[in-house]
């Protein structure tokens, strides 16, 4: 089984460095996520409901999906339901996860929709020979 390799795109690097300031173990809680939701779901295709797929934005190759169970240590007391959400990118084919987006329930109810067609749109790009924007160069590779 082949590790994934994790991105972040800069939405999300800037929406996970606003909600540090709040929430100072979101770091550490994302590596624990890593193993217990999204490599569980992808790799192992175990689904403990914590990864959803969003509707009308999957394809064969890319699967957009939300992280609605995640544990963020300094939310004390909410476990799972923390209200923090994760929504990503899952390429089938490069075995890829990109983060798109991170939010506090409390300050955003849903994802940023328009902020997914976006992604898309370079990823179709970037698919076709060309490069798709806002992916950050920094990335970490998990075994699995």
């Amino acid at each position: 089984m082949n590790p994934i390799t994790y991105k972040n795109t800069s939405g999300f690097e800037k929406d996970l460095k606003k909600l540090l300031k709040k929430f100072r173990t979101l770091e550490g809680d994302i590596e624990i996520a890593k193993k217990n939701a999204i490599e569980l779901y992808h790799l192992r295709k175990i689904d403990n409901a914590s990864v959803e797929p969003i509707p009308n934005f999957c394809t064969e190759e890319v699967k957009i999906c939300k992280l609605k169970k995640f544990a963020c240590k300094a939310l004390k007391g909410r476990g799972v339901k923390s209200g923090i959400r994760i929504i990503y990118a899952y390429s089938v084919v490069t075995n890829t996860v990109d983060f798109i987006e991170i939010y506090f329930k409390g300050e955003a109810e849903n994802e940023d929709k328009e902020r997914i067609r976006q992604y898309l749109a370079g990823f179709r790009g970037k698919h076709s020979g060309s490069s798709a924007s806002g992916i950050s160069a920094r990335a970490s590779v998990t075994k699995g």
